[in-house]
């Protein structure tokens, strides 16, 4: 059924990076690559967040209302692979065809305030998993670098890496440098580091992440089971553009 999503476009900016242990997280696991697959495979800026029963559109800051559907969403990504962390190409639809998934869309490996929403999202793994809901990331870069994420964050979910950026170009996510250095990212930043958190400039300095994913913006979805099972969408309009939590929680394990 289509739905209406609000969408509200933002200006455009660059990006920035994430790295602190989970408070919440497990023990690290360096034979994780192997654990992952055994886990699941045995089986230019706007924003819009939408939730369950269909959302009026709203007037964009353009002054136009724009919609969406489920089906606009998952004919875009109906081609679109990432890769888990043996290095295998999976068809993104399989992330939630036979199951519901809460689907973390990071601006970059390095990112720091990809890594607090990431532990923040951790933190609430117990109800995703009482409701039988997986907790995904993805973001823009190598399956060496999502290892990495893995091991320094010790992030409870699912980790893939997108090398060609083709899950956030077909999503169509807010990109550019006026989306990535604004007042409210800074201000995010700031409060990540005070928080304990901490950019890995490593990662984020990498000649993939320098060239293509630095301007990268992300998001959160909720879908499955089904492929065009889409319960919840937010597209961030900038960086350390955090949805409700309680929404995503709500969509996913209501």
């Amino acid at each position: 059924m289509a739905m209406n999503l609000a969408i509200t476009t933002p200006l455009t900016a660059p990006r920035l990076p994430l790295i602190r242990p989970s408070a919440s997280a497990h023990p690290r696991n360096s034979c994780y690559p192997t654990m992952i697959v055994s886990t699941y495979h045995t089986k230019k800026s706007c924003r819009f967040s939408r939730f369950l029963s269909p959302i009026p559109s709203t007037v964009s800051s353009s002054g136009i209302a724009s919609t969406a559907s489920d089906e606009d969403i998952t004919s875009s990504l109906e081609k679109v692979e990432v890769y888990d962390l043996m290095g295998k190409a999976i068809p993104i639809f399989d992330l939630w065809r036979d199951r519901k998934a809460v689907v973390a869309f990071a601006r970059h490996f390095g990112c720091v305030l990809c890594r607090k929403r990431a532990d923040i999202l951790a933190s609430k793994k117990d109800l995703m998993d009482a409701a039988g809901a997986a907790l995904v990331l993805i973001a823009p870069g190598t399956v060496d670098q999502a290892i990495a994420f893995f091991e320094q964050t010790q992030f409870k979910g699912e980790v893939y890496a997108d090398p060609t950026h083709s899950s956030f170009d077909a999503l169509n996510f807010a990109y550019g440098v006026s989306t990535t250095f604004t007042p409210k990212a800074g201000m995010k930043i700031i409060e990540s580091y005070l928080e304990g958190y901490r950019q890995d400039w490593g990662l984020s300095f990498k000649e993939n992440t320098r060239s293509k994913g630095g301007w990268q913006q992300g998001g959160i979805l909720v879908a499955g089971p089904g492929t065009s099972n889409i319960s919840y969408f937010h597209k961030d309009k900038e960086a350390g553009d955090d949805p409700n939590v309680e929404d995503v929680l709500q969509a996913c394990c209501s």
